[in-house]
């Protein structure tokens, strides 16, 4: 197992739920999927926030089941599939507010919940496309940004996955390399167990193979000096799998963050 250095008091969780995925960058550690956390001294001063990334389904009917998993869990959320149309910041409860971007009611949608005290950190939303947006916030001095994607399925059009990578180099691309990027994503695609070859993007510890949409993740990481965080920690595999259906189990949710903030992660796993 690859030593991942660890900084104490912080730590990546996952979890798993009924119709999404989480995960969490920062303070501590799905109903959905994966939760994780991230801290940075800055002046003496602890700087966290725990993101997560969920797969709602729709955020239709679930503002306030989501707001209250987010105050239990006291994380930060980038959804997908909200399936909600407009470019809006509203309310979902529970001193949440949901940002979100999308064109069409019946699929596709993503956005990011922050609880309402962390609003006014928020300096710019990019609103890219239904699939990609990003906030960007500073809290004591550290600039963080936070990205939400929701990648083709696996049967999508190869041009439609071709925009989606590119919506998502561009957002990297405007990011000055010494802001903090954590990435929340359904890339609905496996990266597969084992390293041999791409060693600097990620661990050993995927599940099962990877497939055409996992390389695409791979590639992606390579591009952009990203790690696939998930991968850099051994769990059992209930605590790998992010999407389950009768009898499928896969992992096609994952949290990204620069390679170089890699040591600030503690853990990663799929609560369930």
């Amino acid at each position: 197992m690859k030593e991942v250095p660890r900084d104490d008091g912080h730590e990546l969780t996952t979890n798993q739920g009924a119709s999404g995925n989480w995960a969490t960058v920062g303070r501590r550690s799905r109903g959905g999927r994966r939760v994780h956390r991230q801290r940075e001294k800055k002046k003496g001063k602890s700087v966290g926030l725990r993101i997560g990334t969920l797969n709602v389904g729709t955020m239709t009917g679930k503002g306030r089941e989501l707001a209250d998993m987010m105050e239990r869990r006291k994380v930060e959320v980038c959804v997908q599939e909200t399936r909600w149309k407009g470019r809006k910041a509203r309310s979902i409860g529970a001193g949440f507010k949901l940002f979100y971007y999308g064109v069409d009611s019946k699929r596709n949608g993503v956005g990011v919940v922050l609880k309402e005290e962390f609003v006014r950190n928020v300096l710019e939303v990019k609103r890219v496309s239904d699939r990609v947006m990003s906030l960007k916030l500073e809290i004591e001095g550290v600039m963080l940004n936070v990205v939400s994607g929701y990648a083709p399925q696996v049967g999508c059009e190869l041009e439609e996955k071709e925009r989606f990578w590119s919506e998502l180099d561009e957002v990297m691309e405007s990011i000055p390399t010494g802001e903090r990027v954590v990435i929340g994503a359904d890339f609905n695609g496996h990266v597969g167990e084992g390293n041999t070859g791409d060693e600097e993007v990620m661990g050993k510890f995927g599940v099962k193979e990877r497939n055409l949409e996992g390389q695409m993740v791979v590639d992606f990481a390579k591009r952009m000096d990203m790690a696939v965080v998930n991968t850099y920690f051994q769990k059992r595999e209930e605590h790998r799998v992010t999407y389950k259906s009768g009898g499928r189990r896969t992992q096609v949710d994952y949290i990204l963050c620069r390679r170089g903030n890699l040591k600030e992660i503690s853990d990663c796993k799929v609560v369930v």
